[in-house]
């Protein structure tokens, strides 16, 4: 027998063997984005003619919110993630429509949460149909982050209340905005936008990390002198402690940097982190932490999905990269996509996917509840497993011998 026809049936049985252990993992996919269906397709009914955008719940009461709020992008781009899912054109329609509601964000300089709300809507929009009007409305946008940045701090500003607090606070979140400025210098040739979304990625690297890569969530900088001033955890359960969804932000933060980049630093800082995470003696054994990594009474905590599925995205992807844990990373989110399919879907008959997320413990507010976010990240998660799983079996057979 021909060594090339030997490699062929070694490379047959294999696919057999693989497609038998991912039938319930593909089962689990499909189960979960017709659930999705269902789910947003209740949502965008409720929602007819409104100009506002879902949230989370509150006593069982849908919370809507303004354009102006950072989590405003999540429901249009979790439409968005269902039309390139299924091509189906009522999820374009729907998408449209929804994302239209943010069109005036693009001028609000008040904000650095550009990213959340004008890519995952306006930004996943032309990335599905070349939509030159979404193009010019995200360029925009890039625009105004950019107004924010203080070249002596190295950052852009994350907020502007609490100034008797802060007085240039930079939060580990504003990494995630930093995608639109990466988009915006590939799609208009102008460096500044990527230039300040590497420098902000660097600056970050400096001074938000602890020894363990674990992270504070703010930094306060001197606006002045760009000197630190102070670090606080101000969602976390201390100033010293480890918020899971602030964590789960660099994760996901670094990767992308790394994928925008190329710049080997920040897949060191991804891979860092991700150890932080995966080893950290307090996640539990269904890899969704508890809202903060550093919490005693695991009795009375509440876990948070919405860490654990912007976690999964992020290993999705960054098992993809040249890293010694490929195959690791991958297994964890796998791991984490099954434990969130099985044990915590939204079982209440609600509008959301997911339940069991934290918005902020310290407040006492969106504690153990269904959040916007999480739905966006779970989705993505079962896009990404999907494109990996088929790219597994999308192989060409080997060459005869001559």
């Amino acid at each position: 027998m021909k060594k090339s026809t030997i490699a062929w049936m070694t490379l047959l049985i294999g696919l057999v063997w693989i497609s038998a252990c991912d039938k319930d993992a593909a089962t689990i996919t499909t189960d979960n984005l017709s659930l999705a269906g269902k789910r947003l397709t209740a949502m965008t009914r409720e929602l007819h003619g409104s100009r506002d955008n879902p949230r989370s719940l509150k006593m069982d009461e849908l919370v809507l919110v303004k354009s102006r709020d950072w989590t405003s992008g999540f429901f249009p781009g979790c439409l968005w993630l269902m039309y390139e899912a299924t091509g189906a054109s009522v999820w374009k329609e729907q998408a449209a429509k929804f994302t239209l509601n943010l069109e005036a964000e693009q001028h609000n300089g008040s904000t650095h949460d550009m990213g959340f709300k004008m890519l995952y809507s306006f930004g996943n929009g032309y990335r599905l149909t070349g939509d030159s009007s979404y193009k010019a409305v995200l360029l925009q946008s890039a625009k105004t982050l950019i107004t924010r940045f203080n070249p002596k701090v190295g950052c852009i500003r994350s907020w502007d209340h609490h100034q008797e607090v802060w007085q240039y606070p930079v939060i580990i979140d504003n990494l995630m905005n930093l995608e639109l400025l990466f988009w915006a210098t590939r799609h208009s040739g102008d460096p500044v936008y990527h230039d300040i979304a590497r420098t902000h990625a660097l600056q970050t690297m400096k001074h938000h990390f602890r020894k363990d890569y674990s992270t504070w969530h703010v930094v306060n900088y001197d606006s002045t002198t760009g000197a630190v001033i102070n670090k606080q955890t101000h969602q976390g359960l201390a100033d010293e402690s480890c918020w899971a969804r602030g964590q789960a932000w660099a994760l996901y933060g670094y990767t992308m940097c790394y994928r925008e980049t190329g710049d080997t630093l920040f897949l060191r800082q991804a891979e860092k982190i991700a150890g932080f995470i995966l080893n950290h003696p307090n996640l539990p054994d269904d890899l969704v932490p508890y809202w903060d990594f550093d919490i005693a009474d695991k009795s009375t905590e509440p876990r948070d999905v919405s860490a654990a599925a912007i976690i999964g995205s992020a290993l999705f992807e960054l098992c993809q990269f040249p890293v010694d844990n490929s195959s690791l990373y991958r297994m964890k989110a796998n791991q984490i996509l099954e434990n969130l399919s099985h044990h915590y879907l939204a079982k209440e008959a609600n509008y959301f996917i997911l339940s069991h997320s934290v918005g902020s413990k310290p407040s006492d507010s969106e504690v153990d509840v269904p959040i916007i976010y999480a739905d966006y990240y779970f989705l993505e998660m079962n896009l990404r497993k999907m494109r990996l799983d088929k790219a597994d079996v999308n192989l060409t057979a080997p060459a005869e011998d001559k």
